[in-house]
């Protein structure tokens, strides 16, 4: 099959729709498929990711990502998007390719770019499929990144609802992948979904046994954690990730309990940095900054830590959840959105209603005290995670590409 990919990023910035773009690379090639791959062009921001060129051109044996003319996107330095004059050389290259099959992910952070909707003109003038993936829920954001009176915002989520619709409905199929929120954008209007299990993660990289004394002393030159529990944060330090929240409940922490016992871990990076670190170290919680860390290192990092927060109330699926719950820690999030796909409250982990900073401190608390409880529900995550390795998560969306080929033949024919 010769499928052509486009994508709102790629490595070297790391995040859910990068790093899972790069293993269903690496699987497709190993299955014998062509693919073209599009993302935006990093190479401005050598300076933040020196090693930009190992992602681009020849990355696999059948595999070549053509990195297209890129602006900033939203202020964030470490980020790119598409721009509008990158379209025709999108097209040029689909033309010598000639595609089976086009996959568009993130189709509105792209038509923000391409002012069009990614890939249709050139589907429908081949008469071949064409796709989008459903990834995050960009409407939520702006609350967090357009500081407006709420009238103001109100209007202009109603404004990206329309334009959101018309981009995914312009799709022979809209792909999503949990549950929870498949029946939000249903509800949302959309009407071309199919969800199914399309993400995953390495679940053979991760184990506790990754755990190892002065891990941190050895791997980060961060001395006296192994005593203290761990809670990591994994992610972008952005806005939308509840950091406002989290360091508000985190004032008052220390009336339950002694901070000196606790170390929070904090692997990602993003505009928020400074103000994350600044008002953490005002509190005397012992703050370790690892800035980002390669996928590779994820595993080890997240079996030598103890618990698993996010606060996030925006994601679409949450996979540091699953990748958490494999390296035998558990997991407090907030029960809402994509993160609550496989937390089973009390379980492997701790559901607090969103908001509630006293539920949320008191069910941290908890786990921070009874280290036989984490171990518990460590052991429960494990047992959770074994449909989300890439070969069978891959597997599927194969399937249904496969599926919207054959069904665009079958329609030909008639």
């Amino acid at each position: 099959m010769k499928i052509a990919i486009i994508s709102s990023g790629f490595l070297p910035v790391v995040d859910g729709v990068t790093v899972s773009g790069f293993q269903r690379l690496r699987r497709l090639s190993e299955w014998g498929h062509q693919v073209l791959f599009f993302c935006p062009d990093y190479k401005i921001l050598e300076n933040i990711y020196p090693d930009w060129e190992k992602y681009t051109g020849d990355i696999f044996p059948g595999v070549r990502v053509v990195s297209l003319l890129s602006n900033g996107l939203m202020g964030l330095g470490f980020d790119r998007n598409v721009s509008f004059f990158s379209y025709p050389y999108l097209l040029k290259e689909l033309e010598e390719f000639q595609p089976d099959i086009i996959h568009v992910d993130e189709p509105e952070r792209l038509f923000l770019g391409f002012l069009r909707v990614p890939g249709m003109r050139y589907s429908k003038h081949k008469d071949i499929p064409c796709v989008s993936f459903y990834r995050t829920n960009f409407i939520e954001y702006v609350d967090d990144f357009f500081p407006l009176p709420a009238a103001i915002n109100s209007f202009i989520k109603l404004i990206f609802l329309k334009i959101f619709l018309y981009i995914y409905g312009s799709y022979d199929v809209t792909l999503v992948s949990s549950s929870v929120t498949h029946k939000k954008i249903i509800e949302m209007g959309f009407s071309n979904t199919e969800h199914g299990n399309f993400l995953g993660f390495e679940t053979n990289a991760f184990s506790p046994e990754l755990k190892a004394a002065n891990f941190f002393e050895r791997e980060y030159q961060q001395s006296a954690l192994d005593q203290k529990v761990k809670l990591v944060f994994l992610g972008r330090l952005t806005p939308d990730k509840g950091w406002n929240f989290t360091i508000d409940a985190f004032s008052k922490l220390g009336e339950m309990i002694d901070l000196s016992a606790i170390a929070i871990v904090i692997a990602g990076d993003g505009p928020m940095r400074d103000d994350i670190l600044h008002r953490l170290e005002a509190l005397d919680i012992d703050v370790s900054f690892l800035g980002r860390v390669s996928p590779d290192k994820v595993p080890s990092l997240l079996a030598n830590c103890d618990i698993h927060v996010t606060t996030s109330e925006k994601e679409t699926r949450g996979l540091t959840v699953l990748e958490a719950f494999a390296a035998g820690i558990p997991v407090i999030a907030p029960n809402k959105g994509g993160v609550i796909e496989n937390i089973e409250d009390g379980i492997n982990g701790f559901l607090y209603h969103p908001g509630d900073q006293a539920d949320f401190l008191q069910k941290l608390t908890h786990l921070i005290q009874d280290s036989a409880l984490r171990e518990s529900m460590g052991q429960q995550g494990r047992e959770g995670v074994a449909d989300y390795s890439w070969d069978y998560t891959v597997k599927n969306l194969v399937e249904v590409w496969e599926t919207q080929i054959e069904r665009h033949k079958a329609f030909k024919k008639r």
